[in-house]
């Protein structure tokens, strides 16, 4: 089944943003179980951080992450990858055996409607509570003129 390259980056980026637990937790309630093969065995490294200033100036070096990528082979052949931050080698190969399973036909839309939707709803929120608490400490600056300085 081929998909635009949009759809995948979208199910890729919840993979990579979700919780290892929630993850864990959705695909046993769904009795998800493939068989696969491990082509690239979960592995540990690191990545270096880019950044602009303003989102448009010079590139500088901003910092290393640590990061784990796996890639698996269903045993239907389709091959599943995945990279996500942190040490954490089973939550990699459990995206990767979810994106391997996300390009088959039978398994997709059950799929994006039972774990990827509800993922990224939970990523939302937590992004929404994280920003709410956020605003709870915000101070707004602002500058007086004086009158002898205009």
């Amino acid at each position: 089944m081929h998909f635009d390259t949009s759809t995948r980056q979208r199910w890729m980026r919840v993979l990579a943003h979700s919780q290892p637990a929630a993850l864990a937790a959705r695909m046993n309630a769904l009795g998800l179980t493939p068989d696969y093969d491990t082509i690239r065995a979960p592995e540990i490294g690191l990545v270096q951080i880019q950044a602009r200033m303003g989102g448009t100036g010079e590139r500088f070096f901003a910092g290393d992450a640590t990061l784990t990528r796996a890639a698996i082979r269903l045993n239907s052949g389709t091959l599943g990858y995945s990279y996500v931050l942190g040490r954490d080698k089973t939550h990699a190969e459990r995206c990767a055996v979810i994106d391997a399973l996300l390009q088959e036909h039978p398994h997709f839309q059950t799929l994006m409607e039972t774990l990827i939707a509800p993922l990224e709803a939970d990523r939302a929120a937590r992004l929404a509570a994280r920003q709410a608490e956020v605003n709870t400490s915000r101070v707004d600056f602002f500058t007086l003129v004086r009158g002898d300085n205009a």
